[in-house]
């Protein structure tokens, strides 16, 4: 089996790693990531203008792409890059926007105009099929929505939430203007760069019009379906660069006269982190693979644990054996270990989609 990538995907890969090379080094991207905004406004219009979100689109909606390994490439290049533009909640929000047939509302998205957020988690545990707490009350000319959504990224700069919400006939979606009467955010930085927010939805009145689907179900299913692939594919390329950076520091850290990569104690334990990188792109190209087919819930899980259990070696690994700058904020490794390592905890970690990789397995 051919796993290169076809001409088209390679050379958006290529275009995308060039424009964060030359636009967003981490320097740059440290300085955005942890600043006032959490992202670069000027770096999100140059990838518009690329035209990289149109990638995350399929043909049918405005874009140009939208298939497992389109997603696959661009984010794998977000993860190489540490970029912290709103990538994931444009690709999770578009998503459930095209399933539930509302393209008009794609154009802006797409365009890079218009940013949305998609407000799903909630501060409470919630098992998988109970009810959301946030709630929407059918009105006359419209709906009330009152609750609260947790850790929603890039809220700030986004124009327009998606919210889901249970009603009476169940859990449903709705776009809510950022600054609607009742909608409160407050914002905070993420560990790992970038920014976050809590909502709070108190009597928030919105036009019926803005109900996305009455059936919410299918919409947030693909939304989840896609963040999990986007993550995998992020954390895949910062593993690289870890792995890349490791390596060379083996190859010019000197110890009694010679490289310290020529120790065989070190030569074994980078050999394993190459090892389970490769396993872990495997992984991820198996569920950008099944993305649009009758596995794809499988797959994706199966991807999201690897990531998560391979993640966490490689960050390990290649802090430990970059001694003690390891951990310093001016080595560009840190970061990446940091946002690795964050990426477990989003939209379920190893442990919850190893349960759901056991539960598919059993219900097939």
């Amino acid at each position: 089996m051919d796993f290169q990538h076809s001409e088209d995907r390679q050379m958006l890969a290529d275009t995308l790693r060039r424009f964060l090379t030359e636009r967003a080094p981490i320097d740059v991207r440290n300085k955005a990531a942890y600043g006032e905004n959490g992202y670069s406004p000027d770096v999100w219009r140059g990838l518009a203008e690329l035209g990289v979100i149109g990638a995350l689109f399929g043909e049918d909606v405005g874009g140009f792409g939208g298939g497992g390994f389109d997603i696959m490439v661009v984010f794998e290049e977000i993860g190489r890059a540490l970029a912290v533009e709103p990538f994931l909640g444009t690709l999770m929000a578009g998503r459930a926007l095209a399933v539930a047939g509302r393209t008009a509302e794609l154009e802006g998205i797409i365009a890079g105009t218009t940013i949305v957020a998609f407000a799903h988690a909630e501060p409470q545990d919630r098992a998988p099929g109970d009810p959301l707490a946030t709630r929407a009350t059918a009105e006359a000319d419209g709906w009330v929505l009152n609750g609260a959504k947790a850790v929603v990224v890039q809220a700030e700069a986004a124009d327009v939430l998606l919210v889901s919400a249970q009603t009476d006939q169940g859990p449903s979606l709705f776009l809510v203007p950022a600054d609607a009467a009742g909608v409160q955010v407050h914002g905070y930085t993420n560990v790992d760069g970038g920014r976050s927010a809590e909502v709070s939805l108190r009597d928030v009145r919105i036009e019926a019009s803005a109900q996305v689907a009455g059936d919410g179900m299918a919409a947030i299913a693909a939304a989840e379906a896609a963040g999990l692939l986007a993550l995998s594919a992020e954390a895949l390329g910062a593993m690289e660069i870890a792995k890349s950076a490791t390596i060379d520091y083996l190859q010019t850290r000197k110890q009694f006269g010679v490289p310290i990569g020529k120790f065989q104690a070190l030569q074994h334990r980078i050999a394993t982190v190459l090892l389970e990188i490769e396993q872990a792109r495997s992984a991820v190209i198996n569920a950008a693979d099944a993305f649009d087919g009758e596995t794809a819930d499988r797959a994706l899980s199966a991807a999201k644990y690897t990531i998560g259990a391979t993640g966490q070696l490689v960050a390990e690994e290649a802090i430990q054996l970059h001694g003690g700058i390891g951990m310093t904020w001016e080595l560009p490794l840190s970061h990446y270990a940091k946002r690795i390592t964050m990426i477990d905890g989003q939209l379920g970690d190893q442990d919850e989609h190893l349960q759901r990789y056991i539960a598919l397995g059993c219900a097939a």
